[in-house]
């Protein structure tokens, strides 16, 4: 028990000596001790990749239109049902002009042997033959040109019935049924629900902190949710100084359009403000080093704001006492 009394005196006449000679009262820790991390954010809105207009390809007159704004939507869902008739009758047609095509090739074959034998027997000249040949050979391009008109008209028939092309969102419902659409008339706008990202506006100050974040959120009408980085756009706006980062939720995404801000932290160890003095015209902390003060210079510091500390974790950071300090000064 006379061990604390003792202390006590200890310590009041080590003050009263340094006050005596002037030196001031100070404190230190390693800077794994007293190191913040500070907390960035920017601006952010939830993207789809994909908001497209989906137009009819071919001419026709729209029969069924059955998507309602709003409504969600699965990949190859029917948008829309043209009247396919005259394409029908396009196919049909095509279907009987090959046949045709493919009967004369035939009977171009047949004829070609035929004056073979008779070539052989000597009672067909060679221009025969050729000409017999040759007439073979253009039939069997008909053929090939028949058989390019009948797969021309199956996908004109397929364009009849337009089916979404990724799960999706319907935005707007363009068209009416008993309009006429003609090739490229917009009939719905389709918004992909199934490649949703987040746009962030981020300094490029920030963007290292970002690419090497732990933990990054999307604060939202709807809550926070959990992010991955997918990837920084190198490129800086000239007039804004900021750079695009684009990130993906790692749970349920939020809805299209929502605004938000991204949010992380910064995941190298700042100094306080409150610990940041000036000398010299420059902003720096001062570190204990063997009982001498040295002013270690924060090259990126700004008043009233945590500065990045390019120190290593067992640096001694003083606490108090910082404020009198002098580089070089002995400490006690």
């Amino acid at each position: 028990m006379r061990a604390l009394p003792v202390l006590l005196v200890t310590s009041l006449l080590g003050m009263a000596m340094a006050v005596a000679q002037d030196l001031p009262v100070w404190s230190a820790k390693p800077l794994a001790e007293v190191a913040v991390y500070p907390e960035r954010d920017a601006s952010a809105q939830v993207v789809s990749l994909n908001a497209s207009r989906i137009a009819a390809e071919i001419a026709g007159r729209i029969e069924e239109l059955p998507v309602e704004v709003g409504q969600r939507v699965a990949k190859g869902a029917l948008v829309a049902r043209l009247d396919c008739r005259d394409h029908e009758l396009a196919h049909e047609r095509a279907q009987a002009a090959l046949a045709a095509a493919r009967a004369r090739w035939a009977l171009a074959g047949q004829q070609l042997d035929r004056a073979r034998d008779l070539r052989a027997q000597g009672f067909v000249s060679e221009e025969a033959l050729a000409a017999r040949r040759t007439e073979t050979e253009v039939l069997r391009a008909e053929v090939a040109q028949a058989d390019v008109q009948l797969a021309t008209s199956a996908r004109a028939v397929g364009k009849c019935v337009v089916r979404a092309p990724f799960a999706a969102i319907v935005r707007e419902r363009l068209g009416q049924v008993g309009e006429l659409a003609a090739p490229g008339a917009p009939l719905a706008v389709l918004v992909d629900v199934s490649r949703i990202e987040v746009v962030a506006q981020v300094q490029a100050k920030d963007a290292a902190s970002l690419k090497h974040a732990a933990k990054l959120r999307f604060l939202g009408p709807g809550g926070a949710r959990q992010l991955a980085l997918a990837r920084i756009s190198p490129d800086i706006d000239p007039q804004t100084r900021v750079m695009d980062a684009r990130l993906r939720f790692a749970g349920p995404a939020a809805a299209t359009g929502e605004s938000g801000r991204v949010v992380w932290r910064d995941s190298e160890p700042h100094i306080a403000p409150e610990l940041v003095v000036r000398r010299a015209g420059r902003l720096g902390v001062f570190l204990e080093d063997a009982g001498v003060a040295r002013f270690h210079v924060l090259p990126e510091a700004q008043e009233g704001r945590p500065a990045r500390a390019d120190l290593p974790p067992g640096a001694r950071v003083v606490v108090t006492g910082q404020l009198a300090l002098k580089d070089g000064q002995r400490l006690r």
